[in-house]
């Protein structure tokens, strides 16, 4: 049998209310489109905070144009809905009204991987609202690098080799390769900078089968400001050589701070939730992520389990809003607030414009009250 393909796709087209969730029309409307192929083995629908996802599986391989074009007609369809509730910002991670044969580059994000279906094939899918690529970096690095999230990475002869990462400069578009634990320093060089540097995807060394993807879009840089970043998914094969199921959730036990929140320009924690409770509407956040597993049985989607439904991520969520507290109580200033370069939403260059006349450089001015003297 054909190896399996599993891809996860998601885009922003109409948020409810503001940029909170998504309307359960679009839901439905994604579900029909959807229903009526042949070309996937199965499929979900769900959505975190105001993004669609369409998790798929199908045995065409990475970057097959149909299942691409699938995507990008349902939320086309979608958009057509949105447009007609009014919602906000309806069509807005479609960067065209025509398909160019690849969704990546034109708004929604991608995440894929093709592997063969071991007797037993459990996944993970997070999914993250208000947030960018690489939010990933940090619980990456610690379920595939860290012995003391990932204890298999000792004991289990399977693992103990260590993962290859497939790092991305999402700013230059290059990529570069390191192999953990040899080169764990340099690795961390770079994915220790998430706004430029993301980790695209992690392999076995032992096996050389995929173990993890996640969307890392190349950057489009539009008005001054870099877009088409936000709102990523994650991929991870768990179990027989990969890091246990437990192990991969561990790193949201303790939510780190990712860039994003509020009009994409904030810093704030990572609050693991429910697919329930992933509608941000604090400061439209602060930043959510999901994680709903399935066993992949003949190509069929088991599930989903809602793993942040669990009672243990509750001290989790509790700390996240406690960092929420202090961070919003910073305002307008860093580290709340992104640095200039990494903003969404600046006004800066008009300001700057305007007062262009007012600046005086300080040697003149100082060479002048000498002159004077």
């Amino acid at each position: 049998m054909a190896k399996i393909t599993l891809s996860v796709i998601k885009a922003d087209i109409g948020g409810f209310v503001g940029h909170s969730s998504v309307h359960p029309r679009l839901l439905e409307r994604a579900k029909e489109c959807m229903s009526k192929t042949e070309l996937l083995e199965d499929y979900h629908v769900t959505h975190v905070g105001d993004d669609i996802n369409l998790v798929m599986t199908h045995r065409h391989g990475t970057d097959y144009e149909p299942v691409h074009k699938l995507a990008w007609e349902t939320f086309l369809s979608c958009t057509e809905v949105a447009k007609e509730l009014k919602l906000y910002g309806a069509g807005q991670d479609l960067l065209s009204d025509a398909f160019s044969g690849n969704v990546k580059g034109m708004g929604p994000g991608v995440a894929e991987m093709e592997f063969e279906e071991r007797k037993s094939e459990p996944v993970i899918t997070f999914m993250a609202d208000k947030t960018e690529p690489g939010a990933w970096n940090l619980p990456l690095y610690k379920i595939f690098a860290d012995p003391f999230n990932t204890i298999g990475l000792v004991i289990d002869p399977k693992m103990h080799a260590g993962f290859r990462f497939e790092v991305h400069d999402l700013k230059e578009n290059k990529r570069v390769f390191f192999d953990a634990p040899e080169e764990l320093y340099d690795l961390l060089i770079f994915i220790g900078a998430p706004g430029r540097y993301c980790i695209k995807s992690i392999y076995s060394k032992t096996t050389g089968d995929i173990a993890a993807v996640s969307t890392t879009q190349k950057l489009n840089m539009l008005a001054g400001r870099y877009v088409g970043k936000d709102d990523p998914v994650c991929i991870v094969r768990c179990q027989s050589g990969l890091p246990a199921v437990g192990e991969a959730l561990e790193p949201f036990a303790n939510p780190h701070l990712v860039s994003g929140w509020m009009r994409g320009s904030h810093s704030g924690p990572l609050m693991p939730v429910s697919q329930k409770q992933s509608n941000p509407t604090r400061f439209d956040g602060p930043p959510r992520v999901i994680g709903l597993g399935f066993q992949i049985a003949n190509g069929k989607l088991i599930g989903p389990q809602d793993f942040f439904a669990d009672p243990s991520y509750d001290l989790a969520r509790e700390k996240a809003n406690k960092l929420a507290n202090y961070l919003r109580s910073l305002g307008p200033f860093e580290p709340h607030r992104l640095h200039l370069d990494e903003m969404e939403y600046t006004t800066m260059p008009q300001v700057q414009e305007k007062l262009r006349d007012r600046f005086v450089s300080l040697e003149d001015d100082e060479a002048a009250v000498a002159k004077e003297e």
